[in-house]
């Protein structure tokens, strides 16, 4: 089996395993006791924070560890709008952060604070300019990933720390993804990471909160972390989590070269291999392992089960694999093609081989799926109506494109297609196909049911 869903889960560093399996002997006691175990474990627990700091690029009693990358990101989040209550209470977040940024951002907004979500252009990214248009007098805090965890697009975090630093407002920087890979550049003031994301073992969460840096934390707090991660620490996972980032940093150069060579492989021959691919995200500023691609007239579920069985395991930002059946909203501030989503991020020491054989396998896939679903095999030939439409209610993605393409073909170059359809993907994908085909999106209309998606045939 190839497991390639790295930036969902790394895989246990060898590293970290055998520090975690050394720690639970050394590191089982309460590290705020005096006795010999207690200051054993204190010591573990010391090491494990400077290890850390190390790696980040910060002093040690910045570091704080939590229970997740989750808790890490809320805890963060709360704390510096907390302490800058007084300034305002005007949040900023990009359209594209991961969903416990976006989560935190929706409690504040039903608090009676207020959020500016930054748009990101086609390929994923934000732009400095953007950020400081979105900064005001009562901006009390600005959140920026590193890189995103859907498409690998890596985003100008010095940049736009700069820009914050300038108006006097903390940036919050969420480096799960990148952190493994580098330390994030730039006059940033609060950082959140998560181990597993790098090879360390889950439930062990990093948060940094530079000094000088207004901080508040919320709810009850005790004498741990600081004051800011209560409960007692989970000594064997956090020294196995700083052990295997240490691990892999010492590998991240010449890994990152290798699997950036393979990542480039899939991102230029499956557009080759398989017919109606949109590649997402950017080209070249982007994290050395994660490639997403998005196929036309594929449900996202089914294909994601065909590589299972052929050994891959593979992940998706499709509506077709969510049970909210709703896009991914990455995907969609990206405004790019859903349908058919598929992530592949690679592991550290991802074999050439497999990578090859994923390749092999994967038309073979998408084409079962499609033939399944009866999409069209190609472009319709014959001329008609002015006006077709095309009544998709109840239906699911990608079932209205399919339609969509079926009938194009009876519409003269003038005509339109209207899309009739109650599913919130067909908002994203009907463009998409328009951008992929050279025709025109109207757009929509309201309808008694759902919502009419108006397509111009111009060529």
């Amino acid at each position: 089996m190839a497991y390639f869903d790295a930036a969902s889960a790394a895989p246990l560093h060898p590293v970290a395993h055998q520090a975690l399996l050394a720690s639970l002997d050394e590191g089982w006691a309460d590290p705020a006791r005096l006795y010999r175990e207690g200051r054993k474990a204190r010591m573990l627990l010391d090491a494990a924070r400077e290890a850390a700091a190390e790696a980040v690029g910060c002093r040690a009693d910045e570091v704080v560890f939590a229970s997740s990358g989750t808790r890490a990101l809320h805890t963060g989040v709360a704390g510096a709008l907390a302490a800058r209550r007084r300034v305002g209470r005007h949040l900023i977040v990009s359209a594209v952060e991961h969903s416990s940024v976006l989560h935190a951002a929706e409690v504040f907004e039903r608090d009676g604070g207020t959020v500016t979500q930054v748009a990101v252009d086609r390929a994923g990214a934000v732009t400095p300019s953007d950020y400081a248009s979105a900064l005001r007098p009562d901006t009390a805090l600005a959140c920026l990933q590193s890189a995103n965890h859907e498409v690998g697009t890596v985003q100008p975090v010095a940049e736009v720390a700069e820009v914050c630093r300038a108006a006097g407002v903390p940036l919050l920087v969420d480096a799960a993804q990148s952190l493994g890979w580098g330390p994030v550049e730039g006059d940033w003031s609060l950082l959140a990471a998560s181990a597993h994301k790098w090879g360390g073992p889950s439930g062990v969460g990093l948060l940094v909160v530079r000094k000088g840096v207004r901080f508040a934390a919320q709810g009850p707090v005790d004498e741990r972390e600081s004051g800011r991660a209560p409960g007692f620490e989970n000594i064997p996972a956090i020294v196995a989590a700083a052990a295997s980032l240490r691990a892999v940093r010492a590998e991240a150069a010449q890994e990152a070269v290798r699997l950036r060579e393979l990542t480039e492989r899939i991102r230029a021959r499956v557009p080759l291999l398989v017919p109606d691919v949109e590649v997402v995200g950017d080209p070249e500023r982007r994290l050395p392992g994660i490639v997403t691609f998005s196929c036309l007239y594929v449900d996202g579920e089914a294909l994601l089960h065909e590589l299972d069985r052929e050994g891959f395991s593979v992940s998706s930002g499709s509506s077709c694999t969510s049970s909210t059946l709703t896009p991914s909203h990455v995907l969609k501030a990206m405004g790019v093609l859903s349908e058919g989503n598929v992530r592949v991020s690679l592991p550290a020491g991802t074999a050439e081989e497999d990578v090859e054989r994923f390749l092999a396998v994967l038309p073979g896939a998408v084409a079962g799926v499609r033939e399944k679903l009866g999409a069209p095999t190609a472009p319709a030939a014959q001329e008609g109506r002015g006006e077709v439409l095309v009544d998709s209610l109840g239906k699911r993605c990608p079932i209205p494109v399919i339609e969509l393409a079926k009938v194009f073909g009876q519409v003269p170059v003038g005509g339109t297609v209207r899309v009739l359809s109650d599913d919130e993907a067909a908002r994203l994908d009907i463009p998409a196909w328009c951008e992929m085909r050279g025709q025109e999106y109207v757009g929509e209309e309201p309808a008694e049911r759902g919502t009419a998606y108006v397509v111009r045939r111009v060529s």
